[in-house]
C-alpha cells in the first residue's frame, strides 16, 4: 500500500496525529487545525506521480526515486494556487515535509531552520509509514517504529519534536483513540 494505493487513510491518521501533536507543543486549537489540515494534503503532489511509480513492489530506481521526490514540488505548487493562510501553510507543509534537521532531506534544507510545524507533519508522516503495511514492506508494530524515531532525533527529526511525539504516541498506543483510523492490518 501508500506510494499510492492508501493515500487517503495515511493522510487523514498523519493529520490526527499530528493536529494532537500541535496541542502538544502548545499550538492554539485554530493553528492546530491549519497544521491538520497542511498534513491532510502534504501528499497532494502524489496525484500527479505515475501510479506504476508509486505502487511499485520493489525497490526504486534512482530516476524513480527523482519522480517520488518531485511530489513535494508539485504539491506545493498545487497548495499556493489556493487563497488564505492555511492553503499557504499547507503548501509549505508539502514542499519540506521531506527535509531532515541536519539537512539530508530531499532538496537539502536544513529543518532546523524551518518552522515546527514542518516537523509536526513529518514525524507523524514517518510514523505511520512504518506502522502501515506498504506494496514494498510490511507494517512495523509501533515499539519499533517509536525505536526508529528516537534514533533519528537529531538527524531526521529535532529532539523536541521527538521527545513530545513519543510521549504522546505512547499516551494513545492503550486507548480507543488508537489507532486514529484503522489502518494498521
Amino acid at each position: 500500500m501508500e506510494r499510492g494505493e492508501d493515500i487517503n487513510n495515511e493522510d487523514i491518521t498523519v493529520a490526527l496525529l499530528s493536529e494532537q501533536l500541535a496541542i502538544k507543543r502548545g499550538y492554539t486549537p485554530e493553528k492546530a487545525k491549519q497544521i491538520k489540515f497542511a498534513a491532510m494534503l502534504h501528499d497532494v503532489g502524489k496525484s500527479l506521480l505515475p501510479h506504476e511509480v508509486l505502487n511499485k513492489p520493489g525497490t526504486l530506481t534512482p530516476a524513480e526515486f527523482e519522480q517520488i521526490k518531485m511530489h513535494t514540488i508539485y504539491g506545493a505548487l498545487i497548495l499556493s494556487a489556493l487563497p488564505g493562510e492555511a492553503a499557504k501553510l499547507a503548501a509549505v507543509t508539502a514542499l519540506l515535509h521531506h527535509e531532515w534537521i541536519n539537512g539530508q532531506g530531499y532538496w537539502g534544507f536544513n529543518a532546523s531552520s524551518l518552522p515546527d510545524f514542518i516537523g509536526i507533519v513529518a514525524i507523524c508522516d514517518v510514523y505511520c509509514a512504518l506502522i502501515m503495511r506498504r506494496c514494498y514492506k510490511q507494517a512495523w508494530f509501533h515499539e519499533k517504529a517509536i525505536g526508529y524515531i528516537k534514533q533519528k532525533s537529531g538527524i531526521q527529526f529535532c529532539p523536541h519534536v521527538v521527545k513530545d511525539f513519543v510521549s504522546m504516541a505512547n499516551e494513545f498506543v492503550n486507548t480507543d483513540f488508537w489507532p486514529p483510523v484503522s489502518i494498521c492490518m
